[in-house]
Formats: C-alpha cells, sequence, structure tokens
C-alpha cells in the first residue's frame, strides 16, 4: 500500500517571529476536481477529519493549506511550488490516482464468469456505483481500515481504524465509504508522532531539517493502513500488516480469510 507522500521540506529561509509561537504548517495537494476528484475529495476529507480530531500538534496549532491540482500534473507541481515558496509550509503532503469500472464493465457485458481481480485504486464509492452487478465478487488489496470492523479484537490496527471512523462522522456528518481518506489520516498521524520528537521551532529550517530526521526514524507507530517502520534508506514505511483482501458482496466490501 501507498501511503500519501509526506516531506518535511528543510529549504526555506525565513524564521518565524519569536515573540509568538509558530503554527504548525500542512500544505496539502488534492484533486478536488476533475477526473481523479474521486479519490482526491476523500484525502481531502481524511486529513479534515485529522485536523478536527488533534488540532495541536506538540503544544503548536496546525495551520491546514489545502490546494486543487485540478487532476493535473502541471497544476499540482505549481502548487507545490506555491506552498513552498510562498506559504513556507513545514510539511507537504501530495496525492493521487485511479483506475476505472468500465474493463469491469466490459467482462459483464461478453458474459464473462470467471474470478475478477483489481487494486486498491478501485476503492471508492463511484466506483462501487458504476460498477454495479458486474463487480460482484471482485477482489481486491486493501488496507485493514477499509474492512475494520471484521478484523480480530486483537489487531492493534482495529483500535485505529474504528478511531479514524468516528473523527471522520464527526468532522462530516457521515461515515467514510472509501479506503483513501484514511490516507491523509494516518499521514497526519505520522506527523504528529514525529514533531513529538522534532526540535526546534516550526518555521525554521533547523526545524524542518529535525521533523524530517524524525519521521525518517519513526518506528512501530500504529495507522489504519498498517504499523509503519520507518529508516533514512527505506521510506517505503509498511510491511505485510498493511494488507488485507476483500471481495465485493452485494455492494459492500468483506474480508476475505
Amino acid at each position: 500500500m501507498k501511503l500519501a507522500r509526506i516531506a518535511a521540506l528543510a529549504a526555506v529561509s525565513l524564521a518565524a517571529t519569536q515573540a509568538f509561537a509558530a503554527d504548525l504548517k500542512v500544505g496539502v495537494i488534492s484533486s478536488l476536481s476533475g477526473p481523479v476528484s474521486a479519490l482526491g475529495i476523500p484525502y481531502e476529507k481524511g486529513i479534515r477529519a485529522a485536523l478536527a480530531q488533534q488540532p495541536t500538534i506538540a503544544g503548536y496549532k496546525v495551520e491546514l493549506i489545502v490546494l486543487d491540482d485540478a487532476s493535473d500534473p502541471t497544476t499540482a507541481g505549481r502548487n507545490a511550488r506555491k506552498l513552498v515558496t510562498e506559504d513556507k509550509v513545514d510539511v507537504l503532503i501530495g496525492t493521487s490516482g485511479v483506475p476505472g469500472a468500465l474493463p469491469y464493465l466490459a467482462l459483464a457485458e461478453r458474459g464473462y464468469k470467471g474470478q475478477i481481480y483489481g487494486t486498491h485504486g478501485l476503492i471508492n464509492a463511484d466506483f462501487v456505483r458504476v460498477g454495479g452487478k458486474s463487480i460482484e465478487g471482485l477482489q481486491v488489496p486493501s488496507g485493514p481500515v477499509l474492512v475494520a470492523e471484521q478484523l480480530d479484537a486483537a489487531n492493534p490496527i482495529r483500535k485505529v481504524s474504528m478511531d479514524f471512523r468516528a473523527a471522520y462522522q464527526k468532522a462530516h456528518g457521515a461515515a467514510p465509504v472509501d479506503a483513501f481518506s484514511s490516507y491523509t489520516y494516518d499521514a497526519y498521524l505520522l506527523l504528529a508522532n514525529a514533531a513529538a520528537r522534532a526540535k526546534g521551532e516550526p518555521g525554521t529550517p533547523a526545524y524542518r531539517s529535525s521533523l524530517r530526521d524524525a519521521i525518517n526514524s519513526t518506528k512501530e507507530l500504529v495507522g489504519t493502513h498498517g504499523i509503519y517502520n520507518f529508516k533514512p534508506d527505506n521510506r517505503y514505511g509498511s510491511d505485510e500488516r498493511a494488507v488485507v483482501i476483500v471481495r465485493m458482496e452485494k455492494g459492500q466490501w468483506k474480508l476475505v480469510p
């Protein structure tokens, strides 16, 4: 599973005013419009749920700046430059990508009855709506959060995932119906964990460097999509605990034992 990439930026030279505690600035680039918005909107909702649940990190108020890339890579790049050079964020989070339901509709129209498979990029409400009966029995890999209530009670990911669902429900007035909003929630958990170990003041190069090093030394952090461990030379972060197989049954994702 790919966690939405998170990078501490250490190249900004403008220091925060010393008379007041600096805010921790978090920039997010997501596709809130255009063809990839089926993923981009859940990403934004996920991190806003995390912010509502934990508005301060390590004693600093979090300032969240979200920019829409309109599903366009060029706009995403322009947004990244703005967040770094103009908004001077301490952390930058970016998201992208989704396959479609059309191949499965075509298979159904041709009478195919065999097992069908897909990727975790299919897990969103629009795909389920468009795919309908043509995706019955579809098996895909997913992060555990998708079937949190079906996990073993001893699995530590279950509790964090249920906490995420509660935070999302409180922030948005509805339960999450995708596996993507929890990616940015996990990114926020990673930030909070690292910020508690970082040294210095937000808004300074020293703080961002320390925050980056703290992210890269994260150990056994339980999230909704797995349990994260990072090293400077290995930033993938997750292992086999991050993967479950789910199957579509009558419009619902079910855990495959």
